[in-house]
C-alpha cells in the first residue's frame, strides 16, 4: 500500500471516493445532487487540487481504497489562529472492505504533517461518532467554545 499526495490524473477516483463518502454519510444521494456533484467536482478538483486542496490517499496496485482531505483556508487574523492559515478536515472515507487496517490514522497522520509544513494555525473538523476515537487518538481536541456552530443555508440552490 501506498499512501501519497493525489495528483491531477486521480481527479475521477476522487470524484467517486467523494460520492461513495457522501452516500454513506448521508444514508442516501440524491440522484439529482449526484449528477451535479459528479458534473461540477472535477472542475473544482482541477482548479484547487495541491493548491489549496490537499487529498492524501491510499493505493493499492491503480486503485484508492481510502482517502482524506484538508482544505485550507487564509483568514484575517486573530489570536485563534494567529498567521491566519487554518486547515479543515474532510472526507476521511476508506473502501469498506479494507477498513480497521489502519489506513485512516495513517491519512490523518500524514493530514497532519501537510497542517504543520503549511504552517497552520489550527485544522478543525467534524466528527462523527466513528471517527470520534481516530481523531482523539491523533491529537485532535474537543472545541469547547462560548460560540455556537451555525449555518446559513442558501434555499434557492
Amino acid at each position: 500500500m501506498i499512501v501519497e499526495k493525489a495528483i491531477q490524473s486521480d481527479i475521477d477516483k476522487l470524484v467517486d471516493m467523494r460520492i461513495a463518502y457522501l452516500r454513506e454519510d448521508n444514508g442516501h444521494l440524491d440522484a439529482s445532487d449526484e449528477k451535479e456533484i459528479m458534473t461540477r467536482l472535477p472542475d473544482y478538483f482541477k482548479t484547487h487540487l495541491n493548491d489549496d486542496l490537499f487529498c492524501f490517499i491510499v493505493r493499492h496496485n491503480d486503485d484508492i481504497i481510502a482517502c482524506a482531505f484538508l482544505l485550507v483556508i487564509i483568514k484575517p487574523m486573530s489570536s485563534a489562529f494567529i498567521n491566519g492559515k487554518t486547515g479543515t478536515v474532510f472526507n476521511v472515507y476508506t473502501k469498506p472492505y479494507y477498513r480497521h487496517q489502519g489506513y485512516g490514522k495513517m491519512l490523518v497522520g500524514e493530514l497532519i504533517e501537510e497542517a504543520k509544513r503549511l504552517e497552520l494555525s489550527t485544522v478543525e473538523l467534524k466528527s462523527t461518532d466513528a471517527g470520534y476515537s481516530l481523531y482523539k487518538s491523533t491529537g485532535f481536541e474537543d472545541d469547547h467554545s462560548k460560540y455556537h456552530l451555525m449555518k446559513w443555508k442558501n434555499q434557492s440552490l
